[in-house]
């Protein structure tokens, strides 16, 4: 046949795979969720599949949903904060049973060879397979936990804890992992370190609970004078800055170790730059859509440092799960049915919510809702 007659034949998502799945999708840019079907592989010999019980609202999924990164693939099936039980597992599995409590985070997949790799940083990889809205090994796209069940090479899934709610813990898989990493990497979990911690949504507040667990003071810096209470005797933050009083920034100058800046809004960081001692570190984990501005000479006359980190890689993703489960630390949250999803996401996109949308699939997902 003629290169210029030729037709591909595409199947449709519900024909892609042999298992027929059943989630929310967001079928354009416009980002209205509704009912969807499609399908999964069959278990494959390292694959676990398991039933999605639970699945957090991140804000990157907000962004998805609307394409606002500018490569999101249609139809959407976001969630990436996702638990559930084991259902089935493939002959050469060996991390798990049918039964346990597991959870998938942000990747399921990467080349398993480049340096990133090797070293545990699967995160990194240039070849990293998103777990919703990326294509896979086998050139289908990936769709995410907002969905009836999942099917996951067993390396890119995490044993969860018996000790704590899964409900509660779903959102450690992102929010969690996304702090926990910087305050190991750079050092900044030491007993008696000050670190600020930027902003009080989603990460922040599960930021606070790690570091205070790690033994470190916390200073939380906000926008909002409103939050102090909570900060405070909820979070069991140290202190309390609010960004927009010039006094109470001046006063803490030179004060904090290392910031984790967890803020996704534009905003100044010559402020924060000037909180930080000499040899301190400002850790960019929000996910601003617009450039920032980097003043440079606070950076040379203080020997400071901007770095970015994203998520952690599989390794240190369990390592966070069992921190967790030790001093008890879940996210807060705001339990909704599927059906309540789009409300949700105009509440997050407003910053109403305490501090994570977890949605209850297993109890609220049926075919045909």
């Amino acid at each position: 046949m003629p290169a210029y007659i030729r037709v591909k034949m595409v199947k449709a998502a519900e024909e892609e795979h042999p298992k027929k799945a059943f989630g929310w999708a967001a079928r354009d840019s416009g980002g209205l969720l509704s009912p969807f079907k499609f399908s999964r592989r069959e278990t494959g010999e390292k694959d676990v599949a398991f039933k999605v019980l639970y699945c957090g609202i991140c804000h990157t999924d907000l962004h998805m949903t609307k394409n606002e990164w500018g490569f999101s693939i249609y139809p959407l099936v976001p969630g990436h904060e996702i638990v559930g039980v084991v259902t089935e597992v493939g002959n050469r599995v060996q991390k798990f049973k049918v039964g346990d409590k597991v959870g998938v985070g942000c990747l399921v997949g990467s080349c398993n060879s480049c340096d990133s790799c090797t070293n545990n940083l699967e995160n990194y990889c240039p070849k990293m397979i998103l777990t919703y809205s990326a294509t896979h090994h086998d050139g289908t796209i990936t769709y995410g936990g907002y969905s009836d069940f999942m099917v996951v090479d067993e390396h890119f899934a995490v044993h969860m804890p018996d000790n704590l709610p899964l409900d509660a813990c779903a959102p450690l898989l992102c929010a969690g992992i996304t702090v926990y990493s910087p305050l190991r990497y750079f050092g900044l979990d030491k007993p008696g370190l000050h670190i600020g911690i930027v902003g009080l949504g989603g990460l922040g507040h599960v930021a606070v609970k790690f570091a205070k667990a790690m033994g470190v003071k916390v200073t939380v810096i906000s926008t909002s004078v409103n939050k102090k209470q909570e900060a405070l005797e909820k979070l069991g933050a140290d202190s309390f800055l609010v960004s927009r009083d010039q006094d109470q920034m001046q006063a803490a100058v030179s004060t904090l170790d290392g910031i984790i800046d967890t803020v996704s809004a534009t905003h100044p960081l010559l402020p924060l730059i000037g909180l930080l001692k000499t040899n301190g570190k400002l850790v960019m984990v929000g996910a601003p859509e617009k450039p920032l501005e980097l003043p440079v000479f606070p950076l040379i006359l203080g020997r400071k440092m901007v770095v970015g980190t994203s998520i952690g890689g599989l390794k240190e993703t369990q390592e966070m799960i069992d921190f967790a489960a030790k001093h008890n630390i879940t996210a807060d949250i705001e339990v909704i049915p599927i059906d309540y999803v789009n409300t949700a996401m105009e509440r997050l996109a407003r910053a109403d919510v305490k501090y994570r949308f977890v949605i209850d699939i297993g109890n609220t997902l049926k075919p045909g809702c």
